[in-house]
């Protein structure tokens, strides 16, 4: 499994068991990179620490700050919103360029309800 796969399973199974993500954001707004494929992403990350170590470490992230969401209001407002804007969620992206999975916001929400099934 690769490092980006460990993450992202570790998102889903973390996401549930929390019930929050967290995200960053600055006077701009919410962050939503292009990625590779010439998409938006929006990061998202499954604990506190997580993206508190993107915004320590990785220069574009610098002073941003780290704002938690609740699942529920996760699930029934962002995912939706991000869907209908045609952004990616970026799921517990790390390391020096934080990059990771881009997934679709309704393969996320399938992912986490998944897990709570299986809770």
């Amino acid at each position: 499994m690769s490092l980006a796969a460990a993450h992202a399973t570790a998102f889903y199974r973390e996401v549930a068991s929390a019930r929050r993500v967290w995200t960053v954001r600055d006077a701009k707004g919410f962050p939503a990179p292009v990625t590779s494929d010439g998409r938006r992403a929006q990061p998202f990350w499954s604990s506190e620490s997580r993206a508190r170590r993107i915004v320590e470490s990785v220069a574009a992230y610098a002073g941003m700050e780290v704002v938690g969401i609740e699942w529920d209001v996760f699930r029934d407002r962002w995912l939706p919103g991000l869907q209908a804007d045609g952004l990616l969620v970026g799921v517990n992206w790390s390391g020096e360029r934080a990059t990771g999975y881009d997934v679709e916001a309704d393969q996320v929400r399938a992912n986490v309800e998944g897990q709570l099934g299986r809770a």
